[in-house]
């Protein structure tokens, strides 16, 4: 017998972004991970495109009401794509008077992080489920954010589907201009070709300095991700990009 289609794996496409960055992947959900998500979600999480499965809270104007969703007013880290979830938990655990908000499109990550989430009583970060362009293009205020993280995201490496990459002139464009003057965007990649590609697109942003001769050395408040270690073994080399908006 075919398993019943889980409430959370519609993921619509965005009417604004035709081509996505991400590709969603439909892995098996286990008991655990099943649980985390009827039970977690609705205290830790929200939809990006509105579902059933939990809207976000909104202000009046629209946007993300971040004081609702984490008790409080302050700083706030974007990390687009947050796998697991170990990352986020370590920078969040490492600084409590900042809020983190994950953004992922995988089910299997998205019930991992919301279990660490919970066992660790973290009241400073939260979940999205959806594109996180979409999300930042949406209901992020300009200015709104004090960081962006996007670390190791697919590399696209097929010159055909370069058109994917998350880190593009016009998505750089769009996470810039919701960071606040001073706000960092901070990339780390283990393939050399896109990480080339980065430091061009991003040196290009009018609005962006970068914080170094161009890649940074690793900082140590990132902690070491399951793709860079995946990395390292076959013998790349990481590269870290920290970029601070003037504009």
């Amino acid at each position: 017998m075919t398993a019943p289609r889980h409430r959370f794996e519609h993921l619509p496409a965005s009417a604004h972004e035709e081509i996505r960055t991400f590709h969603p992947r439909r892995s098996p959900l286990g008991p655990a991970r099943l649980d985390a998500l009827e039970t977690l979600w609705p205290r830790l999480g929200f939809s990006v495109h509105d579902e059933a499965t939990g809207p976000a809270p909104l202000t009046a104007d629209g946007l993300l009401d971040t004081v609702t969703l984490f008790g409080r007013r302050a700083p706030l880290v974007l990390e687009v794509g947050s796998g697991m979830g170990e990352t986020v938990v370590a920078m969040a655990v490492a600084d409590p008077v900042r809020d983190y908000l994950a953004v992922e499109a995988h089910l299997p990550g998205i019930a991992h992080l919301l279990g660490l989430i919970d066992r660790r009583g973290l009241t400073n970060l939260r979940v999205a489920h959806g594109d996180a362009l979409e999300l930042v293009r949406r209901r992020i205020a300009p200015g709104g954010l004090d960081a962006v993280h996007v670390f190791f995201p697919d590399p696209w490496p097929k010159a055909k589907h370069h058109k994917r990459r998350l880190i593009a002139p016009a998505h750089v464009a769009l996470l810039r201009s919701r960071l606040r003057p001073g706000g960092t965007l901070h990339c780390a990649t283990d393939w050399a070709p896109y990480a080339v590609a980065m430091l061009e697109t991003l040196a290009a942003d009018p609005e962006l300095v970068n914080t170094h001769a161009g890649y940074a050395p690793r900082p140590a408040h990132r902690p070491v991700t399951k793709f860079e270690r995946r990395g390292l073994a076959l013998g790349h080399e990481i590269a870290d990009l920290v970029f601070v908006r003037v504009g």
